[in-house]
């Protein structure tokens, strides 16, 4: 178990945006910083992230939370494991206190698929690089092909033995069960005996985002015809190849940086590139491109430039995948290389400079690839050329953005020596259903916001006053609980003449204290069980603390109330969303008025309960009974209710 020393410090070590910064492309907006969700699919920006207050907000999603929530969130981490990640990204030594029986069970069957993998990514690396069979077969293997021991080491490769059983019998012997090897797909079960399913072979292992293990790539090195060349892990509940890109952990940080991504086909291409010096690079691991793949890399770029083998068959994959990227509103190059040379090869004998010239002068636009890999089998042929033309028209009607599509209108346009007028009009015939539909729902949103004249006032759904003002107390305390503030105080004296007068002096106090002491006053507890629960727990954190930290509070904070709590404190950062000020509306700064926000805040919550108690007495007075009290008491309440508008300085109106 996690030291609380360690935790503390891991917390305090820790920036949310360099956390975050990792998985999500993060651009400054103002003091906080925006990038599409990694939670939703989307194409403008609403996740927030802020650094002062140590925090990040999801607006399509509604997730929330600090760095260990994201990453528990994002990359299904435990909270130990989120901890441990940090530590290590901060190089922050761990110290562990003893972990009881209790906590070893409540580790689930997803960690412990995680867990074997990671074994078994140690175990293949160490046979490799220690062994006699692993350094006679797979060192070498990986020697020929250029690997040097810095690559072999980022990336993890490994061999596994001969044997049948070699990693079964080592796991099983360090404690891993059955069952997890199996349903990792690292084992696979017969009566008699389990055997390796890697057997022979040198590992790849693949991670996630986030460096967790989730599968493994083995290549046979024997000619055994029978034996498939490369064995993937099978699907599982951690590992899901549709969803997965090679090189995408050691990738992340380059592609956000240079924002643009390099797709190639193969294992060894993005190894290669990456020993070349150019990591920006990931692969599909030879399956075919999927939604899910694209949309993993427009987390961190909009630009992807597609390289492949310059035979037919590398050719033509290309061409699949390209509709795919532009589908996702994704902008696509295509690189391809010279015949009989592939990434793996191109890269092993270029020099860096010469490799990054080479790619930036032939990454052609997706019109004008399309246009040169084709227009040679059309040659002469009118047929063949004007499927070709409709083949571009194609691609280019998978592109949301309008204005994108025109430009490519144009381009095609120049490039085929066809009209502008005909293109369009088959993009028009190629898009009208899309369009229709964009339309439908454009109507249905406008709708909406139109004004509605509502026959019956009761069908007018009433706004939770309460709950806004519950949630309001909530969001002082949080941003200014411990500050202090002058306040207007009345109370009663007597005066020279033996009179009892109201009497109004301003005094200093604590925000959190006077906002209990109001509510002690009127005997008021919040009725939301969530915001009561909090109130408490923010009001016992103010007395035991005699300063206090947003960013330590954050940290010590409950599960149970991190969600709320996060949605109260990012819910500001929308204005930051709309650019608020960039349309010169600059909203006021609740720090010019926390005094009165917090008297105000309490003053609404007094009338709102005084309207309540008013509306139980009219529903208390029955038809030819004595009504006297209850009609003498809603008319003192009715002077009150007054007395809070004329403290407010606005009308009140009633529900």
């Amino acid at each position: 178990m996690i030291s609380k020393a360690t935790i503390d410090t891991v917390f305090e070590t820790a920036r949310v945006e360099e956390v975050i910064g990792d998985f999500v492309n993060l651009k400054r907006a103002g003091s906080n910083f925006k990038g599409l969700s990694p939670f939703s699919d989307e194409r403008s920006p609403s996740f927030m992230v802020s650094p002062a207050k140590g925090i990040w907000k999801d607006f399509s999603s509604g997730k929330g939370g600090n760095s260990v929530a994201f990453l528990m969130e994002h990359s299904h981490f435990t909270y130990p494991e989120a901890i441990r990640y940090l530590a290590n990204k901060y190089n922050i030594e761990i110290e562990e206190t003893e972990q009881t029986d209790a906590e070893k069970a409540i580790t689930d069957v997803r960690e412990s698929m995680y867990l074997v993998s990671e074994f078994a990514k140690e175990y293949f690396h160490k046979t490799l690089l220690k062994s006699e069979e692993g350094k006679a077969i797979g060192l070498s293997y990986f020697k020929e092909r250029g690997f040097t021991a810095e690559t072999i080491e980022k990336f993890s490769l490994g061999y596994s033995p001969e044997s049948w059983d070699a990693l079964t019998k080592e796991a099983l012997g360090k404690g891993y069960k059955l069952e997890f090897l199996e349903s990792t797909g690292l084992t696979i079960a017969r009566e008699d005996r389990p055997f390796d399913r890697f057997k022979s072979r040198v590992m790849f292992p693949i991670q996630s985002m986030s460096g967790r293990v989730l599968g493994f790539g083995g290549r046979i090195l024997t000619n055994d015809k029978k034996a498939a060349k490369y064995l993937n892990s099978p699907e599982s509940d951690i590992y899901h190849k549709s969803k997965v890109l090679y090189g995408i952990f050691q990738a992340k940080q380059s592609i956000a940086k240079l924002n643009n991504c390099y797709l190639v086909e193969g294992y060894t291409d993005v190894i290669q590139f990456n020993q070349a010096g150019i990591e920006n690079v990931v692969s599909s691991s030879g399956t075919a491109l999927t939604p899910d793949q694209i949309r993993l890399v427009n987390r961190l770029t909009k630009n992807i430039t597609v390289l492949f083998d310059g035979d037919a068959a590398g050719l033509r994959a290309a061409i699949r995948g390209i509709d795919l990227i532009l589908e996702e509103g994704m902008n696509v190059k295509v690189c391809t290389f010279p015949d009989g040379e592939d990434p793996d090869s191109f890269a092993k004998k270029t020099s860096y400079d010469d490799l990054v010239a080479y790619l930036e002068n032939n990454a052609k636009d997706f019109i004008q690839f399309k246009a040169s890999m084709l227009m040679n089998e059309a040659k002469n042929d009118p047929i063949k050329k004007a499927d070709l033309i409709r083949d571009m028209v194609v691609s280019i009607s998978k592109i949301p953005d309008r204005i994108q599509r025109e430009i490519y209108v144009q381009e095609c346009s120049r490039i085929m020596d066809i009209s502008e007028q005909v293109l369009v009009s088959t993009l028009a015939q190629l898009t009208q259903k899309g369009e229709v539909e964009e339309t439908k729902k454009h109507q249905k949103d406008q709708k909406a916001f139109q004004v509605v004249k509502n026959e019956n006032p009761a069908d007018v759904e009433k706004v939770d006053i309460l709950y806004r003002l519950e949630r309001k107390i909530i969001e002082i305390l949080l941003l200014y609980g411990n500050k202090t503030e002058e306040f207007e105080d009345t109370f009663m004296k007597t005066n020279e003449d033996g009179e009892i007068v109201m009497v109004t002096e301003n005094k200093d106090f604590k925000v959190f204290q006077r906002i209990y002491l109001s509510l002690q006053e009127d005997e008021v507890e919040l009725a939301n069980p969530l915001f009561k629960d909090i109130f408490n727990d923010l009001i016992n954190y103010y007395l035991q603390n005699e300063s206090f930290s947003l960013e330590q509070y954050l940290m010590h904070l409950q599960p149970e109330f991190a969600q709320e709590v996060t949605d109260i404190l990012m819910e500001d950062e929308r204005l930051v969303m709309h650019n608020w000020e960039g349309q010169n509306i600059f909203p006021k700064s609740k720090n010019d008025t926390i005094a009165q926000n917090v008297a105000e805040t309490i003053l609404t919550m007094r009338w709102y309960l005084v309207g309540r108690i008013i509306e139980e007495l009219k529903n208390s007075i029955a038809p030819g009974a004595d009504n006297t009290e209850p009609m003498t008491m809603i008319q003192d309440y009715n002077g009150l209710t007054l007395a809070f508008s004329k403290k407010l300085g606005r009308v009140m109106s009633r529900f």
